[in-house]
């Protein structure tokens, strides 16, 4: 198994993360139960940095989950949406901060955007083939 939860928030660096929209300015805080305990990770984001702390302070948005829900979607095996819409995780505040959450935990090595392997795909067919599909 890959990194837990807590190896990869101590790991996050507060460098400059191009794949957070810049305009994006909030807190996020993690609950993650284990144990019958819970671990809280405050988590400020601004100018495309986030900042990570121990914290069970109040932020704009709250996520509650069990530890393997978080461990699995730093491995990438489990999407945030996905495990919200399962109810395997609880989000309470301003849900726009999800599409923090998703690039935060931005899925497993290699991935790619299928906007990305389309145009991959497009590009690797000859030119004839994709002035025929237009006619």
């Amino acid at each position: 198994m890959g990194a837990t939860v807590e190896q990869y928030l101590q790991r996050l660096d507060d460098g400059r993360r191009p794949d957070l929209p810049d305009s994006t300015v909030g807190t996020l805080r993690l609950d993650v139960r284990s144990d019958g305990c819970t671990d809280h990770w405050y988590l400020r984001v601004c100018d495309q940095h986030v900042q990570v702390t121990r914290s069970a302070d109040d932020a704009d948005l709250v996520v509650r989950a069990d530890r393997w829900v978080f461990d699995s979607m730093v491995s990438g095996e489990l999407h945030p949406g996905a495990a919200m819409l399962r109810n395997e995780l609880t989000m309470q505040g301003d849900m726009r901060l999800l599409l923090v959450l998703r690039r935060i935990f931005a899925g497993p090595a290699g991935a790619r955007h299928p906007r990305e392997l389309g145009r991959a795909a497009l590009a690797a067919r000859p030119a004839t083939a994709v002035q025929e599909g237009r006619s």
